[in-house]
């Protein structure tokens, strides 16, 4: 009996243990350590690997604290300068501090300190680096998304190994808004030599989702930023072709639905991938617009980048809460706030500012997860009225069973983020619900306290319910008894 029971939980835990993939019962979730899952975090700015004065093991104590699943980084090919956006950013690394996958060279001249990089060598203590903090994260039960690449800017491009005067080869010799097209047939091949590189060293993990680019056109012409685009997502699925494990391939949309960094349709790719809530001037594609026009596509859809806290308007952790709780309630798959809080520093984020940002995320997936949210699909038409144009809501719903609404109060500017309009807010909504018994609880998204509770039977077609009064948001959960 004891050898059949060690032989079951063998077995358990090898069924658990499987790369995190899409939901088989609904493509829009996806599937991790045994269950459904959605991804939802407040990340340090990509720098935790690159970064090594940052110490990574507290930054992920604080998100495995409040049950926060999902952490990105960038592993090499782009970082910044000391001091961009704000003090504290982590991927503004210290020169004597840089982390790479190169191997440094015995020729002077790196125009940051130290050597130039030696590009047909790697560094093996960046990836025991590399692989240590994917195993720590693993072991908290945080997933890793690798974004392989990012626009270059003006003041990054001359700072990275890739560009001709960092490396012994010469490699890298046009300008950053033609640093990722395809008119440098050597600087491509390096640069898919290092994709090759990262995928093979992650390879192993579970707990890993392999993005492509970040903001590939924020310079360069989609016409010219797509072909490489395309080329690196193949590049991506290929180097897997060999090895044991297969991960989830992501790519930001970026330019027109169904242009030429449009790939959510493409079978290479697994995950539609958007950032802030609309598209801003940069043809971004935010997280809202996604749910409303890439859905189609049968995909999670991820927000894996806000405005970068604390670059906010009024009150900055209430435009936090409501850009997170709209898109995860209105259907998404997976949400990362940018947060300039953690720092190397302090790498925990040990404040009480960040306590509410990190708590309003905590609730939102307990809310989540209190719902079969696999069953469930986007909808706000069981809302019949009662709300108006500035009224924001999102819901989503299996019907005549589980009912979940999000409504919040805010203004969105240049499409970036909100700017909330805090209130005495009340509103007389009538739902859309079939017979039967229900269960209707209004809940604070900031506390997670319960606001009212209403058991009622359900015999009419539409049913009038008051609001709590509330200052900036409240959230709704129905379900039938």
């Amino acid at each position: 009996m004891r050898t059949a029971a060690l032989i079951l939980i063998f077995l358990a835990v090898r069924a658990n243990a499987q790369t995190i993939r899409i939901d088989s019962t609904n493509p829009h979730y996806y599937f991790f350590q045994g269950k459904p899952t959605v991804l939802i975090t407040s990340a340090e700015h990509y720098g935790a690997v690159v970064n090594g004065e940052f110490d990574y093991v507290p930054y992920l104590n604080a998100l495995q604290a409040y049950g926060l699943n999902y952490t990105r980084i960038y592993p090499g090919v782009l970082f910044e300068p000391m001091g961009k956006f704000m003090p504290g950013n982590t991927l503004g690394v210290k020169p004597a501090k840089l982390i790479l996958p190169w191997a440094r060279s015995n020729q002077p001249g790196y125009l940051l300190s130290g050597n130039k990089f030696d590009l047909d060598q790697w560094n093996p203590a960046y990836f025991e680096r590399l692989k240590d903090f994917i195993t720590q994260a693993a072991k908290r039960g945080i997933v890793v998304e690798v974004c392989l690449f990012n626009s270059q800017y003006g003041d990054t491009w001359p700072l990275s190994p890739l560009y001709f005067e960092n490396n012994i080869q010469g490699v890298g010799h046009g300008g950053y808004k033609d640093a990722q097209t395809l008119k440098d047939p050597v600087l491509v091949e390096r640069q898919a030599a290092y994709v090759r590189k990262i995928v093979q060293e992650v390879n192993g993990f579970d707990n890993v989702i392999l993005e492509v680019c970040d903001e590939p056109s924020l310079f360069t012409p989609v016409e010219e930023a797509g072909p490489w685009v395309a080329h690196m997502l193949e590049v991506t699925h290929n180097a897997e072709e060999n090895l044991p494990k297969k991960h989830l391939i992501g790519q930001e949309v970026q330019g027109p639905v169904d242009g030429p960094i449009d790939f959510s349709g493409n079978p290479l790719n697994s995950i539609v991938v958007t950032q802030y809530l609309w598209h801003t001037r940069d043809w971004e594609m935010g997280g809202l617009q996604g749910l409303d026009r890439e859905y189609r596509h049968n995909k999670p859809i991820e927000q894996n980048e806000t405005n970068y806290y604390p670059l906010y308007s009024g009150d900055k952790v209430a435009d936090s809460r409501v850009e997170a709780w709209e898109f995860m309630v209105g259907g998404g798959a997976s949400f990362n706030q940018l947060n300039g809080l953690f720092t190397p520093e302090d790498p925990a984020g040990n404040t009480p500012e960040n306590a509410k940002l990190l708590g309003a995320l905590r609730n939102l997936k307990t809310f989540l997860e209190s719902f079969s949210f696999v069953d469930m699909v986007p909808d706000k038409g069981f809302v019949v009225s009662g709300f108006d144009r500035e009224t924001h809501y999102r819901g989503i719903s299996q019907y005549g069973k589980q009912y979940a609404l999000y409504i919040h109060h805010g203004e969105g500017g240049d499409g970036s983020a909100y700017t909330v309009t805090p209130g005495q807010h009340k509103e007389t909504l009538v739902l859309s619900l079939p017979p039967g018994n229900y269960k209707a609880e209004w809940m604070d998204p900031a506390s997670y306290s319960v606001l009212a509770t209403d058991e009622f039977r359900q015999s009419g077609a539409t049913r009038s319910m008051d609001t709590p009064s509330y200052t900036v948001d409240i959230a709704l959960r129905i379900k039938r008894e």
